[in-house]
């Protein structure tokens, strides 16, 4: 007769130190902890942490008591080996618990939708692949290993933390793929006119150029897709000497295209030292304020926005078209501009707001 049933291996629900096992033997010799201690050579304090679990039996420990209760050095080796296995089995029952729970925080659907991870509706098999996707051996160890600057995101509500550091971990992946000169500030603060120049061509034709100009100045411009509950724009990351230019293209408007890329240039042209910013939508800190305003000036110069608003019908698409002709840049930033300051109605503008697709 075949027994069908296969019955499981007994998993303990607490790991048993060997210490115990010197108690028993303790017990029925008949001897005191005191008196062990001096036939093992050892101190007292040294013999109860064993016996408690907080120190291990050494090899040479495993001997001593061979020869004073027995029965082999073996026969310790193997309880302290099993110990110490199953402690951190336990261990690892109960982190993972907590991985589990880290992992209902981060957009795993979105992000295999991107092609960033493979799709997966095994939760172990997730936590695998975002510990792949991340760099890490713990989801707990995501948020120092990504290394951003998050005082922005704090003041921003229902902002998902997982959703920006899987954002800005996909923005390091891509950035570090480029390949790039060493970082000029100069060269690239001398090609803004250049980089203004393109807002007239088309998508097939500016981002390339915007990339491999960008590269020559030791930055990597890339395109990362939004994720939900994130509200990043774009983002300036510094990873291994190298400095990366991330953009969402939230709603694929040309106009926010190109105001949130001279916003993140802005970043790394004020910026005198290494540092990583990431911008968000509505984020009203003053360092983003100032970028907001240099990348507005760069755009549009003050002087020339204000003698526009002073002298011209700026609710007329023909002088906007001619304003924008005469700066150089194409009319939705313009309109851009405008909607911003809430001095045109959305509605009747949005015919010259274009929307575009980049492909990478």
């Amino acid at each position: 007769m075949v027994n069908k049933s296969v019955s499981e291996p007994f998993v303990p629900v607490v790991a048993m130190p060997p210490g115990e096992t010197i108690r028993e033997n303790m017990q029925h010799l008949g001897m005191k902890q005191k008196e062990l201690a001096v036939r093992l050579g050892m101190s007292t304090k040294h013999l109860s942490n064993i016996i408690n679990g907080k120190e291990p039996i050494t090899y040479e420990t495993a001997l001593k008591l061979e020869t004073v209760i027995g029965p082999t050095a073996q026969f310790w080796m193997n309880l302290e080996t099993n110990y110490q296995l199953q402690k951190a089995r336990l261990e690892n029952e109960d982190g993972e618990t907590k991985e589990l729970e880290l992992l209902k925080e981060i957009p795993y659907k979105s992000m295999s939708e991107h092609g960033w991870v493979p799709n997966t509706r095994e939760r172990r098999k997730r936590l695998e692949n975002l510990y792949h996707f991340f760099g890490v051996t713990s989801l707990q160890a995501v948020e120092p290993a990504v290394h951003a600057m998050f005082r922005q995101q704090k003041a921003i509500k229902n902002v998902s933390d997982f959703g920006v550091l899987a954002w800005l971990r996909k923005a390091e992946l891509e950035g570090l793929s480029v390949e790039v000169d060493g970082f000029n500030r100069a060269k690239l603060r001398r090609l803004i006119p250049h980089f203004r120049s393109l807002t007239l061509q088309e998508p097939d034709v500016f981002y390339p150029e915007m990339q491999r100009l960008c590269a020559e100045c030791g930055v990597a411009l890339v395109l990362v897709p939004a994720l939900p509950k994130t509200c990043v724009c774009g983002a300036t990351l510094w990873r291994r000497g190298r400095a990366i230019l991330a953009l969402s293209v939230r709603g694929k408007r040309a106009d926010i295209f190109w105001f949130t890329f001279f916003h993140e240039l802005a970043h790394l042209i004020d910026h005198t030292k290494k540092q990583s910013s990431i911008s968000y939508e509505n984020d009203a800190s003053e360092e983003e304020k100032k970028a907001d305003a240099m990348a507005s000036h760069i755009l549009i110069p003050d002087r020339e926005y204000q003698a526009f608003l002073s002298n011209e019908n700026y609710a007329d698409g023909a002088k906007i078209q001619a304003f924008a002709e005469r700066l150089g840049i194409a009319p939705c930033i313009v309109v851009g501009r405008l909607l911003h300051d809430q001095l045109v109605d959305f509605a009747a503008y949005s015919s010259m707001r274009s929307s575009f697709e980049i492909l990478n």
